[in-house]
């Protein structure tokens, strides 16, 4: 498969004893998930905020066959430490405004 030369920045942690990708600036949907990516299940939403706290940053052994994986597919991976402000600001946004709505 050709490589994406557009760089997707990624995160990978381990959480509930599997390493999961998250895609910490790409938001997929109305409440606020980030898409991410696992070997079972592969694309999927998840709770940013949530995955951070309660995992802990992958080391390059456990993330290598997930990252390989990912690259077979196309991606071209930038692996960052954390999400940035303006999609941290984005997401607290997003995440208040539907849990305003569910208290009605």
């Amino acid at each position: 498969m050709e490589t994406d030369t557009y760089k997707t920045d990624i995160i990978f942690r381990v959480f509930k004893k599997e390493v999961i990708a998250l895609f910490p600036h790409e938001v997929c949907d109305r409440q606020g998930n980030v898409t991410s990516y696992q070997h079972l299940g592969q694309h999927s939403g998840a709770d940013y905020r949530h995955i951070i706290q309660n995992s802990k940053k992958a080391t390059e052994q456990e993330y290598k066959n997930l990252k390989k994986e990912m690259e077979n597919l196309g991606y071209s991976l930038n692996l960052v430490s954390r999400q940035n402000r303006k999609y941290e600001n984005k997401l607290a946004r997003i995440q208040s405004k539907r849990f305003s709505k569910s208290k009605r």
